[in-house]
């Protein structure tokens, strides 16, 4: 046999390193709880490490390694099954035998399956408590249709487009739908978790970086939904826009340095009124946190399909307007691009060859993509209804004029 190397040296001290965190926390298990497991902080940290030395000795010895833990396991579980029937700890056992074989590969893959298992072991109780006191049947039912959405139905979509323009595409629909129920659901579980006021703050913003339309839309049907929220879904709503204002300035920056000197005031004071908008409705009704929230669901999967379904249609007339315009109207392509996503406008701006005199037209173009967009996103504030989406428009349409403004004294001073 050759002598280990340095790689298999470090997996099996990861190896032994994690047997040493699992077999810590299931002592603590064992003295506090269970006397009779058969297993501690010893047999846990040599399952690993025979893992590891098993791997290393090759296949053959790697199964016989494996058979030998899994029969430990079973005569244990049988020794103790008639007055502790929980398997938790001989499953544990299994999983650090396997992740100790995992080691010699890959330590650090090894080192954070390991963590993950010992959490997942000393959260025992908050998740039972979260299973049966916490989460309702209708909350069990819709996580699983997110994960169906996502595990089932999203892989057998084909991958590609239909239409005319390249633009609708079955797969990237459905994720459009399945992003709107997930930026729900945050906004769901922030409120379970956060209150009224500072959950919706939370999930506005994060929101914000996944996709404002989405959350916007998002925020609408939750504001539908349970109407004593509809201040906060407003203000969670127009938040979301400054998550965009942030990415719209990374991507400039990584991209289009130029263009970013001439737009980081605009973008700035755009974001400062997007803040103030937010604030305003986040607190106009201070006393919403020591209510109780109001029953619902985490999202409408109908709501969602619909309005990806809509979302897919004015993507394809921006990309027939574009088609229609050609490349050399600079800021009408903008526009177009701008509808579908600012950031992808910003990149293809950025493409474009331009000198110090054409900054100031590019920040123009700029600003007509970001102002295409806003109009998709009223058109999403639709979907909480006119006590939403009045709001939402005069928001969005302040930001805009904030940023035009911006640009046209940048363009005279």
């Amino acid at each position: 046999m050759e002598a280990f190397s340095y790689t298999q040296m470090l997996g099996v001290l990861a190896a032994l390193g994690g047997g040493l965190l699992v077999g810590v926390q299931r002592e603590r298990h064992k003295y506090e709880h269970t006397p009779s497991e058969p297993a501690g902080v010893r047999t846990f940290a040599l399952v690993a490490l025979v893992g590891a030395v098993a791997t290393c000795l090759g296949a053959g010895m790697q199964w016989l390694a494996g058979l030998a833990i899994s029969a430990f396991a079973v005569t244990a579980y049988a020794y103790r099954a008639e007055h502790e029937p929980g398997l938790t700890t001989e499953i544990a056992l299994l999983a650090t035998y396997l992740i100790g074989a995992l080691a010699v590969s890959a330590p650090s893959a090894a080192a954070a399956l390991f963590v993950v298992l010992v959490v997942l072991l000393q959260v025992k109780q908050v998740l039972h408590d979260f299973t049966r006191n916490v989460l309702s049947e209708r909350e069990l039912g819709d996580a699983l249709l997110i994960a169906a959405s996502v595990l089932i139905v999203l892989p057998l979509l084909p991958d590609r487009t239909f239409d005319l323009f390249d633009v609708l595409n079955p797969r990237r629909i459905w994720l459009f739908a399945v992003m709107i129920m997930c930026i729900n659901a945050l906004g769901y579980i922030a409120l379970r978790a956060f209150g009224g006021r500072r959950g919706l703050l939370l999930a506005g913003f994060i929101g914000g970086f996944i996709s404002s339309t989405a959350t916007i839309a998002g925020m609408g049907q939750r504001a539908r939904s349970a109407p004593a929220l509809r201040s906060s879904c407003i203000g969670a709503a127009l938040l979301s826009n400054v998550a965009t204002l942030i990415q719209l300035a990374l991507v400039l920056f990584a991209a289009a340095p130029w263009l970013l000197t001439v737009l980081w005031r605009p973008l700035l004071l755009a974001g400062i009124v997007a803040i103030v908008s937010a604030t305003i409705f986040f607190w106009r009704h201070g006393s919403f946190d020591e209510a109780e929230l109001p029953p619902g669901r985490p999202f409408d999967p109908k709501q969602a399909v619909l309005f990806a379904l809509i979302i897919s249609v004015a993507a394809f007339l921006a990309a027939a307007l574009r088609a229609w315009v050609g490349a050399s109207a600079l800021v009408l392509t903008a526009a177009a691009a701008g509808f579908l996503d600012v950031h992808a406008a910003a990149i293809s701006l950025a493409q474009l060859p331009a000198g110090a005199a054409e900054n100031i037209v590019f920040a123009y173009a700029m600003a007509m993509a970001f102002t295409a967009n806003s109009v998709l996103k009223c058109l999403a504030a639709g979907a909480g209804g006119r006590a939403f989406a009045v709001p939402i428009v005069c928001g969005v349409a302040a930001i805009n004029v904030a940023l035009v403004v911006a640009i046209w004294a940048t363009s005279h001073w």
